[in-house]
């Protein structure tokens, strides 16, 4: 039953969450004791709340997850769990992501996770099964994380780190989104209405497009940050190397080994991304607190 319980939390997905960490990191202010206490209880307020959405999202979905090759192993669809449970369940990590906030966060953050809770209830509802809408809600979702990190640390956000984590998050939801089409051209049963609005070519340009426009952003990140962050490096620009090569590994698992469903796994299992992601961390570190 514990087992069950934790599986339909997804605390894999909490890894998401860390983009509220990013304002902190990004403006050199990681390392301040008072920013990172609000930093990581405000991580700890998203964590909960997204499972409180994953518990309902998961209760909606059961039926068609059923169907589904891998979703079928999820504690609902699959039976290991009762409704009753799961409701239970829902409502505690709800009410602990509510008394996180008003205990220790400000309004504004408050404010930010209720935007965050809405939009994810009416995307479980109707917004998943249109086509773009669906991807794009995802992507706003990222955006509304970072945005929490801003306010909860007083850390303000360029529009260009904005710009950027929209079209990161619009890319890997497209990923996404392709791997669904290529479940369902292989025979699998469609589970999400909105597959019937991309195919593959559609979805192929638009990875690519979002792929470009996500370096030149970064680029423009970069120079900006050279002129509002003193202590920054000027060589930043420099770190654009691992994106791209970030985005090209992230092209051939979606393009060549058709294996995009699950960011999060790749995140946690592709060697190949994790030891880039730690080199091009390491050297944005250095630059910024080295």
């Amino acid at each position: 039953m514990r087992k069950s319980v934790m599986v339909l939390l997804r605390p894999q997905q909490w890894l998401k969450n860390l983009f509220v960490l990013a304002p902190a990191f990004f403006a050199g202010s990681f390392l301040e004791v008072e920013v990172m206490r609000e930093s990581l209880l405000t991580f700890l307020c998203f964590s909960a709340l997204a499972s409180s959405v994953y518990v309902y999202n998961d209760w909606i979905d059961r039926i068609a997850d059923s169907r589904h090759p891998e979703k079928s192993k999820r504690p609902l669809a699959s039976g290991a769990i009762s409704g009753r449970t799961a409701f239970i369940t829902g409502i505690f990590v709800l009410l602990f992501s509510f008394f996180i906030g008003f205990a220790f966060l400000n309004h504004q953050v408050l404010t930010v996770a209720g935007i965050y809770l809405v939009l994810n209830l009416a995307y479980t509802l109707n917004l998943k099964k249109i086509a773009i809408l669906d991807v794009s809600c995802i992507a706003v979702g990222f955006v509304l994380r970072l945005l929490a990190g801003s306010v909860a640390t007083g850390i303000e956000l360029s529009s260009w780190i904005i710009t950027l984590t929209f079209l990161l998050a619009l890319f890997l939801a497209l990923a996404k989104r392709r791997d669904d089409v290529v479940r369902e051209q292989r025979g699998e049963e469609r589970t999400r209405s909105s597959i019937k609005g991309y195919n593959l070519g559609f979805l192929d340009q638009a990875m690519t497009i979002m792929g470009s426009v996500v370096i030149v952003a970064y680029l423009q990140y970069c120079h900006a940050a050279d002129r509002t962050i003193p202590i920054i490096s000027s060589k930043l620009y420099l770190t654009a190397a691992f994106v791209v090569i970030g985005l090209l590994r992230y092209m051939q698992l979606a393009l060549v080994e058709e294996r995009s469903g699950n960011p999060t796994r790749i995140l946690i299992e592709d060697r190949f991304t994790q030891i880039n992601l730690l080199i091009w961390g390491g050297f944005f570190a250095w630059m910024l607190y080295g």
